[in-house]
């Protein structure tokens, strides 16, 4: 198993982004407060690393490292879904699990976020209630409002130019 911690961004509810991976791609992101694990690089972790850098300074809106995540079809169909989300998007539980083929999903929907190991990247801070409120995020509500504010306001600045 693979460490990186990468120092995130000013401003950001935490001090680090702990990366881990294995041989096939990465296998978690989550944001800490300190560095628990000793750091053992890869190629993979160095590209998450670098993808993230670009995400966090508006250069880049989607994904290209691999990922290595083990769950149930449904959660692995969902985890799919999530990444379909446009940048700078958000959409309601309701409106993911009717993607996903029904309404009756919604439960699941929520059950499946909260057990995605690779925030971010998977993006599932860009779901939210149905009455357009900030709910259910693992790393906590105030990183799901920073991610959100921040892709809002790349994309606002794109536009512009």
């Amino acid at each position: 198993m693979y460490h990186h911690y990468l120092n995130a961004p000013e401003g950001f509810p935490k001090p680090y982004v702990h990366i881990t991976a294995d041989d096939e791609g990465v296998t978690s992101i989550y944001f800490v407060n300190e560095k628990k694990a000793l750091e053992a690089k890869s190629a993979i972790t160095r590209q998450c690393v670098k993808e993230l850098q670009e995400y966090f300074k508006g250069k880049r809106l989607t994904f290209t490292v691999p990922l290595s995540m083990p769950g149930t079809e449904f959660q692995k169909r969902v985890w799919q879904q999530l990444c379909n989300i446009p940048y700078g998007e958000m959409w309601s539980y309701k409106q993911l699990a009717l993607t996903l083929g029904s309404v009756n999903y919604c439960r699941a929907v929520g059950m499946a976020n909260s057990r995605n190991p690779i925030s971010l990247i998977v993006p599932c801070h860009r779901v939210i209630g149905h009455d357009g409120k900030l709910v259910g995020y693992t790393g906590g509500l105030d990183i799901k409002a920073w991610l959100l504010e921040h892709e809002k306001n790349k994309k606002m600045k794109s536009k512009q130019n």
